[in-house]
């Protein structure tokens, strides 16, 4: 039996997909390259933006017709477009044979083979084959904050964190075949351990900055990563660790999504941006070599001229180094979907949308030439016609030539030579070469 799996949206998602195909693998199912080979076609949806939804909704419509010419074939839909409802959405699409909401796996495995005992056991020691040199570990799922533009906390649920113990467990078994870089995910990961028990003799709850040591232990592991963060549950501990510990990458991804405070009010985001700013720059006084990414949401229900333009302060000020900007647009189910009014025409949003993209650039580009002629340490993740590809420790995307032997999930100084808003580009430095940082 194969299975084909497509998945649409956030790192979280694309981890829940390896997840179900390593508990597929492990009954004996095999990977198809694409749908029309396949007996079991999964979507891994998602809807925190109408277009994605979108290419899910068409990506549905496909497989009916590839199931109404496949004798036995079935469809799954998982992910952020299944709800605690179904039944609206089996009256829609009544080709799809099953639906699980996030992390739901089970569900999909129990409807292909719901006589078999599957144990207490085999998720929990059910680790995804990795697929290159890095990879996504989810270590707290849903989310707390119900912010009004945002349907995660009604499709993922409360926030839940794993145990440090289980964590590590995956990491080792990724470790062990080839991954040299980890991701740790949450929808706000700083989260993390607020819901566990607290450490034996001691009064706080393990934090990231407890993951981090633990996982820093392992000596197959070279890097660390962690997205997405929330300004008020950003320690100074955590801060300091990752400026401290070696193995973790020196990036945060910090959402701002305004900078009004009456948007961010509007919002429901649960700080003020003198608070964001603070946040940012204990960041700057803790780690002063750490790069910054951040999230926009221009047009939001209400947004004047004025108070857009004090996002564009915002963004101003800070200097990101990466900036993912999206136009707002209702999702249904949301406070701000049921109680306040999108009232900016999407002409206007999207002007908005380009002022930032056209700002952005410019930071880009200033910030990334100062990198000229620097040497930078690079994680080899995929190579071209002699090109290969990977990312510097500030999550910079790095194209560089190099002689032989160079290896995927190699870890190699990369000598700048050119720069541009979106990547770096250079030469592998020879052994013996003097480095410039």
């Amino acid at each position: 039996m194969r299975y084909h799996i497509w998945t649409e949206g956030c790192q979280m998602n694309e981890a829940d997909s390896e997840k179900l195909a390593a508990g597929l693998a492990k009954l004996g199912w095999e990977p198809a390259p694409k749908a029309d080979a396949a007996d079991l076609a999964v979507v891994n949806t998602c809807v925190v933006r109408q277009k994605a939804e979108d290419r899910a909704v068409g990506y549905m419509w496909h497989l009916r017709k590839l199931k109404e010419s496949r004798e036995g074939m079935q469809i799954a839909v998982m992910g952020c477009l299944v709800g605690p409802r179904t039944e609206e959405l089996r009256k829609r699409f009544p080709f799809v044979d099953v639906w699980a909401r996030p992390q739901s796996f089970d569900v999909v495995i129990r409807h292909l083979m719901p006589a078999n005992d599957l144990g207490g056991e085999f998720w929990p020691d059910t680790f995804p084959e990795p697929g290159g040199p890095t990879a996504f570990v989810p270590i707290v799922h849903g989310c707390n904050k119900f912010c009004t533009y945002c349907i995660v906390p009604y499709r993922r649920g409360r926030e839940k964190s794993r145990t440090i113990a289980d964590v590590r467990r995956e990491v080792t078994s990724l470790a062990s075949r080839g991954v040299r870089e980890v991701t740790l995910l949450g929808q706000t990961v700083e989260a993390y351990g607020k819901d566990l028990p607290e450490i034996a003799g001691s009064s706080r709850r393990p934090d990231l900055a407890d993951l981090f040591e633990s996982l820093s232990a392992l000596p197959e592991l070279q890097r660390i990563r962690f997205l997405t963060s929330y300004p008020r549950d950003m320690t100074d501990r955590i801060i300091r660790s990752v400026a401290g510990e070696p193995k973790v990458c020196e990036h945060f991804n910090i959402p701002v999504q305004a900078g009004d405070n009456e948007v961010l009010a509007r919002m429901r985001r649960g700080y003020e941006i003198e608070e964001f700013l603070d946040c940012v720059g204990r960041i700057r006084e803790h780690a002063p070599q750490a790069s910054l990414s951040t999230d926009v949401i221009v047009g939001f229900c209400g947004e004047t001229e004025a108070q857009f333009g004090r996002t564009m302060d915002v963004l101003a000020r800070v200097r990101f180094d990466k900036v993912h900007v999206a136009a707002y647009s209702p999702r249904p189910g949301t406070i701000a979907w049921r109680n306040l009014d999108d009232d900016l025409p999407q002409e206007e949003k999207m002007r908005r949308l380009h002022a930032v993209e056209t700002l952005q650039e410019r930071i880009a580009t200033e910030i990334n030439a100062a990198l000229l002629h620097t040497t930078q340490e690079v994680l080899v993740e995929g190579e071209k016609d002699g090109t290969f590809t990977g990312r510097s420790r500030a999550n910079k995307l790095v194209h560089f030539r190099a002689e032989p032997p160079v290896a995927i999930g190699d870890l190699v100084d990369v000598r700048i030579a050119k720069t541009t808003p979106w990547s770096l580009q250079g030469e592998r430095v020879r052994a013996g070469a003097t480095a410039v940082v």
